[in-house]
Parts: structure tokens; C-alpha cells; sequence
């Protein structure tokens, strides 16, 4: 049981809990006042799809209401045109929000990362007005690239987030999981190297590099059934030849390589060399491995962080899933993963209403500017701000969060 609080702790415990019930209605007042442009923000990032570093319309959409509310701009950081950093405020708090804008080849904004953007930015505007008041920095983070690319990581490597405290972003999906659990990835093209020759005429001159393909797909898919849990590989023929009768001197395999964490992913790749050889091997070819992208680690949240953003989102009539069925439901993989094992953040999954879709399906990209998806926008950004505005007012969060930022920013010098 905890010691009883003198008259003057009881008076400073209240008006602190005043001040917090303050520091939220202005917040939310300030977001539900720009519920229609950020609605709007939403739609118009939908509307036009840009891919992965591409996103040149879509940042200039979503810097567009910081500007206007005296947020400072810098574009191009960690040397990507279509990243960019917001700044609010000077307090020793920072708290760093994260937008994503990229859409995926063919099918737009299937994952729903107009949701995102607009979430984030509704989050800022609301923190903004108290960011005097609860002495914070308010960051937004222009993170491109999501999808294929690893924004994140490059801007982390280029010391983008290195004064940021806590980080957070609201994913949409089929249904609200607080505590959304990731895989780690690794993005890999493997070319093969053989001999072209006439397949008719000549074939016997031919090292075929389509057949080393097939031979090592065929022991990846056998590879499959010895898969540890939560391991996972999946991938396209990105060139398979150029005419049925050249013999193919040059083919590609476009593979993601996944599992739940960065010892597990090592042990992936492993093994999955080993049937990439063998396709070589079989057919007298030759190939190498690249890897595409920075590879992701797994998503780590922050539990502190975690309790207090479900807090909130129950109290605005959500109904997350359970904490103890949240590992069984794997969201695929996200550079946010590499920012979590960095800095404490979230990256919470707010439920809309797909009909039934899933991500990354044409289904889901036409729910993601629905009714339930508009409805996503605003609660998410409440609940973003609201949890940043609990973890100010409270000392215990807020001295553990600086003291890591300090031994973090030790470590880097």
C-alpha cells in the first residue's frame, strides 16, 4: 500500500490530474476542429498512389496543415527527397510521430497508409496546442518507403530520431490490436547466371538459368515443411528469359525471407542460401544473393507506452483485442520495427471496417477512405494524443523516457 499523501501531495496530485483533463480537451478540440482537413488529407493522399520514394505530391499534402500551424519544415533529411521533418515547440520531452505515404505497384493504398499520414498529423495539431503547456517538442517524421525500401532505417542511420523519446503511429486493419507484433524481413534478389543458346538447335550449349530457378524453388517449397514457427519465405520469378527459344542465360528470383526475430531471420537465410545454391548447382550456373533493402527488425513496443495508449483508446468505446491472443496475430513486417528496437514507441493496429479484406488487397484499398476508415483517422489521432499527453503529466513515465533518451544519446557519442 502506498504512504499516505500530505495535504500538499493530495493538492499537487489533484491539480496535475486537472491539468491533464485540460491538456486533453484542449487536444482534442484542436483535432476535432481539423477533422475535415485531415479526413480530407486522407482521401487526397488515397487518391493519387505514389510508390516507394516516389511520394513527392503526397509529402507536399501532408506538410501542408503543419505549415500553416507554424510547424517548422525541413525536407530532404537522411538525404531522401521524400523525407522530411515537422518541429513544434522546445520542451524536454520529444515526441516523435511518424507518417507514412507510400503506396503499393498496382493496388494504391492497400495497406493504408493515407490513414496513417493523416493520423499522425491530426496527433501533432492536437499536441501542438499544449506543447507549451506539458513541456514537449512535438515531432512529425515524413518516413517514405514503407513498403519496400526501409525509410525508417535509413533516416535512424542518418540520426534523424536521435532526440526523440518516445515514437508512435496507428496502423489501420481489419481490427484494433494495442500491442501488434511484426516479423523481421530481409528483401533479396537472387540472380542466376547461365548460357544462352538456341533451345532447338543448340540447346546442349545452353546452361539454362530459368531451370535453376525451378530447381531451387522447388526446394524452397520442400524447405518449407521444417520451417521453425514463425518463419516464413514467399517470393516472384522477377526474370525468367526473354523468348521460349533462347535457353535462358539470366533469371531472377524476388524473395522475402521472415521470421519472428533478427536470430530467427539469420537462420532463414541460411538455409534458404542453401536451396538458392542448389539451384545453381543443378544446372551448371553461377548466381549471387543481394539484399533489396535494409533488412527489418521485428516490432519490440514499449509495454509502459502499450498500457497507457490501450487506456485511451478504451475510453474512447474501442474494444481492442485481448493482450494474450496479440502474438497470434502477425502483422507481416515494418521498418517501425527498427525504430522500436531503438526507441521506446507503439505501433498499434486501429480497426476499420474492410468487408472482410485483408491488407494488401485490392478490398482493403477501397475501405481505407470509408466511413469506419474516416472514423480511424480521428480516434487514432486521439488516441496518439492523448497517450503522449498521460505519459507528460506523469513523472514516472516521463523520468524513465529521458533518462533512456540520455543513455542513448551516451551511446551514440
Amino acid at each position: 500500500m502506498p504512504p499516505p499523501r500530505s495535504g500538499r501531495q493530495e493538492a499537487q496530485h489533484d491539480g496535475n490530474a486537472v491539468c491533464e483533463v485540460d491538456a486533453a480537451a484542449r487536444s482534442d478540440a484542436a483535432i476535432r476542429a481539423a477533422s475535415a482537413e485531415l479526413i480530407g488529407l486522407s482521401h487526397a493522399i488515397h487518391a493519387e498512389p505514389e510508390l516507394a520514394f516516389e511520394e513527392t505530391r503526397s509529402v507536399a499534402k501532408t506538410i501542408a496543415p503543419l505549415a500553416e500551424r507554424g510547424f517548422e519544415i525541413e525536407t530532404g533529411v537522411a538525404e531522401l527527397p521524400t523525407a522530411f521533418r515537422a518541429r513544434y515547440g522546445s520542451g524536454a520531452l520529444t515526441v516523435g510521430l511518424c507518417a507514412e505515404y507510400d503506396a503499393l505497384p498496382e493496388i494504391g493504398h492497400a495497406c493504408g497508409h493515407n490513414v496513417i499520414a493523416a493520423a499522425s498529423v491530426g496527433a501533432a495539431l492536437g499536441l501542438a496546442e499544449v506543447a507549451d503547456a506539458l513541456d514537449l517538442t512535438v515531432l512529425v517524421f515524413g518516413t517514405p518507403a514503407e513498403e519496400s525500401g526501409g525509410g525508417k532505417v535509413l533516416m535512424l542511420e542518418h540520426g534523424v530520431f536521435d532526440d526523440v523519446a518516445m515514437a508512435m503511429m496507428v496502423h489501420p486493419g481489419p481490427l484494433d490490436i494495442v500491442g501488434a507484433r511484426s516479423l523481421a524481413l530481409a528483401d533479396v534478389s537472387v540472380v542466376f547466371h547461365g548460357r544462352e543458346a538456341h533451345a532447338s538447335a543448340a540447346p546442349e550449349q545452353g546452361r539454362n538459368a530459368g531451370d535453376a530457378v525451378t530447381v531451387a524453388q522447388v526446394a524452397l517449397g520442400l524447405l518449407r515443411q521444417h520451417l521453425l514457427p514463425g518463419q516464413q519465405l514467399h517470393g516472384i520469378v522477377g526474370d525468367g528469359g526473354v523468348a521460349p527459344n533462347i535457353v535462358p542465360g539470366r533469371a531472377e528470383l524476388l524473395y522475402y525471407l521472415r521470421a519472428v526475430d533478427s536470430a530467427s531471420l539469420d537462420d532463414l537465410m541460411r538455409r534458404a542460401s542453401a536451396c538458392f545454391e542448389a539451384g545453381a548447382l543443378a544446372t551448371g550456373c553461377t548466381h549471387e544473393i543481394r539484399t533489396l533493402a535494409p533488412t527489418y527488425t521485428e516490432l519490440t513496443p514499449d509495454p509502459e507506452l502499450l498500457l497507457v495508449y490501450r487506456e485511451q483508446l478504451t475510453g474512447s468505446g474501442r474494444v481492442p483485442l485481448a493482450p494474450e491472443f496479440e502474438a497470434q496475430r502477425p502483422l507481416g513486417s515494418t521498418d517501425m520495427g527498427n525504430v522500436t528496437n531503438v526507441i521506446p514507441g507503439i505501433h498499434p493496429v486501429i480497426g476499420i471496417d474492410a468487408g472482410g479484406a485483408v491488407t494488401h488487397q485490392p478490398g482493403f484499398a477501397a475501405a481505407s477512405v470509408n466511413a469506419s476508415a474516416d472514423r480511424a483517422v480521428l480516434d487514432g489521432a486521439l488516441a496518439l494524443a492523448r497517450t503522449a499527453i498521460a505519459v507528460a503529466r506523469d513523472d514516472i513515465h516521463r523520468d524513465r523516457l529521458l533518462q533512456r533518451l540520455v543513455q542513448r544519446q551516451e551511446d551514440i557519442r
